[in-house]
C-alpha cells in the first residue's frame, strides 16, 4: 500500500505557550500564515510481524522524531513496516513549520491507507508535535489554512483557529543558523517573556483581526521578547522600508509582505531569500494506491 500527501509550511509571528494534560487542548495561542512551500511525503505501509518505521528526509535517513511519533499514534501496536520518504521545500529549524508539515503529510498518507479519517491524521501529528517539543501550534494552524489566528489553544475542535483575510506573496529571509525550538522552549526565562508579551498581543488581534495588525504585533513580539538577534533586527528594519516584516518563530529568519521585488533586492544583501504565497487549500492527498488501483484526489 502506498500514498503521497502534501502539507503547507507555516510561519508564526507571535504566540503564547498554553500547556494542558489533554494534548489535543495543549499548544499555543498565536498568529501566523500557512505558506505554499511545505512537505511532500510518500508512505509505504506493509503488514508485518514486527513494527518498524523508517524515515528519509531529502534523500537522507533521519531520526524524524515527530514523524515517527505521528505514525505510531496512527498504527498503535499493530505490526506494520512503514517507510516514509519526505521532501522538504524549506529548511528545518528556521521557523517555517517543517517538522509539522513533514509529520502531517506523512500522517495523512498513512491514514488514508489505514482507512482512517483525516482528523485522525491531524490529531496524530498535533500530539506528536506537542510531545516532542518541536512545535506548539503549527498543526492547528495548518488545519485551518491561510492566515490564521489561534484564538484558543489546541487542535480544533478543542482549539479554535480563525482565518484572517489576505493572500499576499510572502518573502522569507534566512539570516543565520538554525534555532532549535525545543531548546528555546526549555528556557524558563524565555517562556515567561514569551507569555508576558504573547497573551496581550493575541487578544489585541482578536479585537482587530487584520493582516496589518498581525504583522505589527509580530514585530513588537520579536523585539520585546528579545528573541530577535541584532542580525535579525537589521533584516526586519531593512525589509520594513518596503512593507512589513518580523521574525519567523522560532528561527534565524524573517518573513515580510509588501513590494515583493524590492523586498527580495533588499534582503538578498544579508539573507538567503525565498518567495512563496499564502496557502489557503491546506494539506491534501496527492495520490494513493490502497490496493491495486490508483486513486487520485485533489
Amino acid at each position: 500500500m502506498k500514498a503521497k500527501a502534501f502539507s503547507p509550511g507555516h510561519v508564526t509571528g507571535f504566540f503564547e505557550i498554553c500547556m494542558d494534560d489533554d494534548l489535543l487542548s495543549a499548544g499555543s495561542r498565536g498568529a501566523g500564515m500557512c505558506v505554499s512551500l511545505g512537505a511532500t511525503s510518500e508512505v509505504v505501509l506493509v503488514p508485518a510481524t514486527k513494527q518498524s518505521i523508517k524515515v528519509t528526509i531529502n534523500g537522507k535517513s533521519s531520526k524524524a522524531e515527530v514523524t515517527k511519533r505521528a505514525i505510531r499514534h496512527l498504527i498503535g501496536e499493530k505490526g506494520y513496516r512503514v517507510e516514509v520518504i519526505t521532501e522538504l521545500e524549506l529548511p528545518i529549524s528556521q521557523g517555517f513549520g517543517m517538522s509539522a508539515a513533514g509529520s502531517l503529510s506523512a500522517a495523512m498518507a498513512a491514514a488514508i491507507l489505514l482507512g482512517k479519517e483525516r482528523q485522525e491524521a491531524y490529531e496524530a501529528a498535533h500530539k506528536a508535535e506537542i510531545e516532542s517539543g518541536c512545535g506548539l501550534g503549527d498543526v492547528a494552524a495548518i488545519h485551518r489554512g491561510g492566515i490564521t489566528l489561534r484564538r484558543r489553544p489546541g487542535l480544533p475542535p478543542a482549539g479554535e483557529v480563525i482565518r484572517i483575510k489576505g493572500e499576499p506573496e510572502v518573502v522569507l529571509g534566512i539570516v543565520g543558523r538554525r534555532l532549535l525550538t525545543k531548546e528555546i522552549l526549555k528556557d524558563e526565562h524565555k517562556r515567561r517573556e514569551i507569555n508576558d508579551k504573547g497573551g496581550y498581543l493575541v487578544d489585541s488581534v482578536v479585537k482587530e483581526p487584520t493582516l496589518e495588525k498581525l504583522m505589527t504585533n509580530s514585530r513588537i513580539f520579536a523585539l520585546e521578547t528579545g528573541l530577535a538577534t541584532k542580525k535579525i533586527q537589521r533584516a526586519i528594519d531593512t525589509a520594513s522600508m518596503h512593507g512589513q516584516a518580523s521574525m519567523s518563530m522560532l528561527g534565524s529568519s524573517v518573513f515580510a509582505i509588501g513590494d515583493t521585488q524590492k523586498l527580495k533586492e533588499a534582503l538578498s544583501r544579508m539573507a538567503e531569500v525565498i518567495v512563496c504565497k499564502v496557502d489557503t487549500i491546506g494539506p491534501r492527498i496527492v495520490w494513493a494506491v490502497p490496493d491495486s488501483s490508483l486513486v487520485k484526489r485533489k
